[in-house]
């Protein structure tokens, strides 16, 4: 979980003014919580409920804490149709293939406890907003991969898990300087399980999925929450984000350490 709360406020000063290398402060005072930390808090919330089982509970539980959080944390960057969603009377899908199913996810591949199980969480937390085909893909390609990674499987059987949705048929210098702004699953998780599969260590993966610039701060959540799980995070890394993560996205994140 740590992982996707770090990418996403490494990534919070470039979603608008795009960073295209990797050389920049990783953490500055510029730097915040998005709407993907805290949406990533909403689903490990949903999670630490208990129940995972029976996914019609845990799809409540998914809709109550993301209307719950989204209302405890206004003005974070969601998108129009979400945040309708959030403060609607009768919530219901839309049918949506954008990220935010993919940048939440990572919290049910720590609870799942075997690939299947876990590709059906993450399905079931997509459907709740993002019922299009392709918003599912996106969850379950993050979810996978960081169970995959956090099981101990090596790159190359995350690389073909994630192309059993997506092509890889790219490298991070072949589209860096013509990558634009994609919020579509399919324009930006493949890129950002790139950024993974091409890093050395945790902080290379989140500077080189900022580096192509785009939806940095999503596109960095998405990579950070698998290579924590593949390299793990450094100490100094861990205190130094402390301070960033406010009010109950940290009460939330230090419940789900002690369980996961």
């Amino acid at each position: 979980m740590l992982g996707a709360l770090i990418g996403d406020i490494a990534g919070s000063p470039y979603e608008w003014k795009n960073q295209k290398s990797k050389t920049f402060p990783l953490l500055s005072p510029h730097c915040h919580m998005t709407d993907d930390s805290v949406m990533t808090a909403a689903v490990a919330s949903a999670v630490l409920m208990g129940q995972l089982e029976d996914l019609d509970r845990f799809q409540q539980n998914v809709i109550g804490e993301l209307r719950r959080l989204g209302r405890q944390f206004p003005h974070q960057g969601y998108g129009p149709r979400f945040e309708k969603w959030i403060w609607s009377e009768n919530p219901q899908p839309y049918y949506s293939l954008g990220n935010g199913s993919a940048m939440r996810v990572s919290p049910v591949a720590w609870a799942a406890e075997s690939l299947p199980q876990c590709l059906a969480l993450a399905k079931a937390s997509a459907e709740v907003t993002h019922n299009h085909p392709d918003g599912i893909a996106g969850a379950c390609v993050v979810a996978g991969a960081v169970y995959l990674a956090r099981t101990g499987a090596e790159k190359a059987a995350i690389a073909e898990h994630v192309t059993r949705y997506y092509p890889l048929n790219f490298t991070l210098d072949e589209i860096r300087q013509e990558y634009r702004f994609d919020v579509s699953c399919a324009g930006s998780v493949p890129q950002a399980m790139e950024a993974f599969l091409e890093a050395a260590d945790f902080e290379d993966a989140i500077r080189g999925a900022v580096s192509i610039g785009g939806d940095s701060d999503t596109i960095a959540c998405m990579t950070g929450a698998v290579a924590a799980a593949f390299y793990g995070i450094p100490r100094d890394l861990r205190d130094r984000v402390m301070p960033f993560l406010e009010g109950e996205v940290r009460t939330i994140y230090d419940r789900f350490v002690q369980v996961y």
